[in-house]
């Protein structure tokens, strides 16, 4: 059985066919050589949100191969901690391992190519994003995790890859996760079937469509972030000092000393 844990971009939002969001998930599965498939990630979904609720659900499937996608909603909050966010990953990717799950998960991309934002919220939350994924880097090491790179992924940077919000990926960008994760699932041993990247059923975008996002969703979504975001444009630019270990030690987070 395959199971998907994380936030929307698992939901599939950004690849919208008639009767709701697809994604990679069903296009992964469909190829997948065990036709269970479990799809337990929730939108807005936290890394410790992933811990508490959805890894629960996903070992009591005793699944074969999991994918996991969250954190970026974790570096756009007030209460960021980069040392959370590692014992939660590690938590996670642990306990699927443990249980011989085969586990992809992935390191992200610069978002403030794809998404615009103002120059110095751009670079703090790039700084972040840096930070989550040196976190990323130890947790794959540590436990043999398989890791999708999308700042190298081809294609990750063009338009089309993206929906209209920018945050989430088009018919198009799902495509290549799946493709992606398809790849290093089959590095895994598992036989998985290629994943084709012609786009077919996902409903067109038009200049309606994208003021349309911005009026209702756009500006209601950053008022809503905007007690997390608005204090990020006074704070130091300089990311916190990440303590990277080699694989096999722990960041101070592994020791529950602040």
């Amino acid at each position: 059985m395959l199971v998907l844990l994380g936030d929307s971009t698992v939901v599939g939002i950004g690849d919208l066919v008639p009767g709701g969001w697809r994604g990679f998930g069903p296009l992964l599965s469909s190829a997948f050589e065990d036709n269970g498939y479990r799809n337990y990630a929730v939108s807005g979904a936290r890394l410790a949100d992933v811990r508490r609720t959805q890894l629960p659900q996903a070992l009591r499937d005793k699944p074969s191969a999991a994918v996991v996608i969250a954190g970026v909603n974790d570096t756009l909050r007030s209460d960021f901690s980069v040392r959370q966010m590692h014992a939660d990953l590690d938590h996670v990717c642990g306990a699927l391992t443990a249980a011989g799950v085969s586990v992809v998960t992935v390191r992200f991309h610069d978002q403030g190519r794809v998404f615009k934002l103002p120059g110095k919220l751009r670079r703090v939350l790039k700084n972040r994003i840096d930070e989550f994924n040196r976190v990323i880097d130890v947790v794959v090491a540590r436990h043999g995790v398989r890791c999708v790179d999308l700042h190298t992924l081809p294609g990750a940077y063009e338009l089309e890859t993206w929906a209209v919000d920018r945050l989430h990926p088009s018919e198009r960008g799902h495509r290549l996760l799946a493709r992606a994760f398809a790849a290093e699932l089959r590095a895994t041993g598992h036989s998985v079937g290629d994943i084709s990247l012609e786009c077919s059923g996902g409903r067109e975008l038009t200049v309606w469509h994208h003021v349309a996002w911005l009026v209702l969703k756009g500006i209601p979504w950053l008022w809503r972030r905007g007690a997390d975001l608005a204090p990020l444009l006074w704070i130091d630019e300089a990311p916190t000092e990440v303590v990277v270990p080699v694989p096999g030690e722990v960041l101070p987070a592994d020791t529950g000393r602040v």
